[in-house]
């Protein structure tokens, strides 16, 4: 099961702190217009209100980075409550999501500080307010101030932890994946050298012993040489069908078990938010296994491409067999580029190698794109005319 994003819980007391910031800012100063209706600093205090309630709004904007604006925000936010409150003490206990705010803006301990100033300003204020000496006054704002940072502290510690945790998950399953791929390509190239060792090359070097055999025998003994020449040209074909059997068993799987260049082609896919589309045109011929194992592969680097780096939503294959050349285009709807890439200007090697494998064949590949007019490949490779 894939672990929750680390921030998730921490996101979800953002807006549970903003909505109680809301909630208690309107309720005070609700309290205030039914309990003092009609006063001189009536005015003040529904604007005081409204300014900070717009700055508070500004707050996600800037982020919960300690720039140089957040501090100056955080400073006006803290500024215009402090006023709000020596205007109507009721004011106070909009802190308590103030607290949070302050936890989120500024370093562990000079957000300590400020939350000591703030609960100490709300003391202030109750006890203004209150007619007679009330403890709970005294030491309620205290305990919730102490018990917000503690939850908050504890929430930051959790999700630092998890975050580090993932990381870790993460970097071991990239190594993991390393190794899996070190250990693959040193088990097929074993594997591929003990094929080549139990059959070209003893096949090869039967070869040798036969033909040397039959050179030393050539003048006194012409049938015996001609026997091992005979013998040799027979392990030669035997070498050449194992060749050919190591050298189809590297062919792409998609090619496997007689399944045709168009159904390989068909099955391509560009990932969830990409369509591709086949089109087929032309009457099929039969093509080598060269040919169909390159334009599958230049078909499976040219999706990479359009997954990875156009921003596309649609891509287009279409084979068409024109007689004497077979061409593969592959075009798409993404934002495109402005100037055309040669061999010096591309980079990585997804171009370079479609490149390479369409001149072995003798063919041509070419790019046009333009911005946000999408992108088109095409690879047209020659076919050898059928007798």
């Amino acid at each position: 099961m894939t672990p929750a994003p680390p921030r998730d819980d921490t996101r979800t007391l953002a807006t549970v702190a903003h909505t109680a910031f809301f909630l208690l800012l309107g309720a005070s100063l609700l309290r205030f217009l039914l309990r003092h209706p009609g006063e001189p600093r009536t005015p003040w205090i529904i604007a005081l209100s409204i300014t900070l309630a717009l700055l508070y709004v500004l707050g996600p904007a800037l982020g919960a980075a300690p720039t140089a604006r957040r501090l100056l925000w955080l400073g006006l936010v803290v500024t215009t409550w402090v006023v709000l409150v020596v205007l109507a003490p009721s004011f106070a206990w909009c802190a308590v999501p103030l607290f949070f705010t302050a936890l989120r803006t500024l370093p562990p301990r000079a957000a300590v500080v400020l939350v000591a100033l703030l609960t100490g300003f709300v003391v202030i204020a109750q006890l203004k307010l209150s007619k007679s000496f009330d403890p709970n006054l005294l030491l309620a704002p205290p305990a919730v101030a102490a018990l917000a940072t503690a939850v908050f502290v504890h929430m930051e510690r959790q999700a630092q932890a998890q975050r580090t945790l993932i990381d870790d998950l993460i970097r071991t399953r990239r190594e993991l994946a390393a190794t899996e791929r070190r250990e693959g390509t040193l088990a097929e190239r074993q594997r591929l050298s003990m094929e080549i060792h139990d059959t070209l090359a003893q096949n090869l070097s039967s070869q040798q012993m036969l033909l040397q055999a039959a050179d030393r025998t050539w003048d006194s003994d012409p049938a015996t040489a001609r026997a091992h020449v005979r013998t040799a040209t027979g392990i030669a074909a035997h070498g050449l069908a194992e060749a050919r059997r190591l050298v189809h068993d590297l062919a792409p799987s998609e090619l496997a078990d007689g399944a045709g260049l168009a159904e390989a082609l068909r099955a391509l896919d560009a990932g969830p938010d990409i369509e591709v589309r086949f089109h087929l045109e032309g009457t099929p011929a039969p093509l080598p296994d060269r040919v169909q194992s390159a334009l599958l592969r230049i078909a499976q680097g040219a999706l990479a491409n359009v997954r990875e780096h156009s921003g596309a939503r649609t891509a287009a294959l279409t084979l068409s067999f024109l007689g004497d050349q077979v061409v593969l285009d592959i075009a798409d709807d993404g934002h495109g580029f402005a100037e055309p890439r040669t061999d010096a200007a591309e980079r990585g090697h997804g171009l370079p190698a479609m490149r390479a494998r369409v001149r072995q064949l003798g063919g041509t590949l070419t790019i046009e794109s333009a911005p946000g007019e999408g992108t088109v490949l095409s690879a047209a490779i020659p076919l050898e005319p059928a007798p």
